[in-house]
């Protein structure tokens, strides 16, 4: 296990990768950036590295019913706008409403770990566009 767990050069990059941009890239774009760095990675490398980096709580996997995912450097509780012209993914700033998971709890008997929320639209450039 210690060995799927440790920092190697390829999870390196691919965090990096997602760190420096907002656009909740596919992992084929991932893969087309990390080409750029390690010529010689393999698409099977990226997304098995995505899927261990998920795991770890590193990086969020968005999947919004589509046939691929798009993934997020930001693993920290945040809310996402999809916008359903040109299918970008944006953070969206808001406080997390911590207090859902306990009406949730409280209503239900349940024990909510988390919560995902998402809003979806047309973004500012589709609506320019139109």
């Amino acid at each position: 296990m210690a060995a799927t767990t440790r920092m190697t050069r390829q999870k390196k990059v691919i965090i990096d990768i997602l760190k420096n941009t907002k656009s909740h890239p596919t992992a084929d774009w991932i893969y087309e950036q990390a080409r750029k760095i390690i010529p010689d990675i393999s698409l099977g490398t990226v997304y098995r590295n995505l899927r261990l980096l998920t795991q770890m709580g590193e990086i969020l996997e968005l999947n919004y019913g589509s046939s691929y995912s798009r993934f997020d450097g930001n693993p920290l509780p945040h809310y996402h706008f999809v916008c359903e012209k040109c299918g970008r993914v944006f953070d969206v700033d808001l406080p997390i409403f911590s207090n859902l998971n306990q009406e949730v709890e409280a209503q239900t008997g349940f024990l909510v770990k988390n919560h995902r929320l998402e809003f979806y639209g047309t973004c500012l450039d589709c609506r320019q566009k139109s």
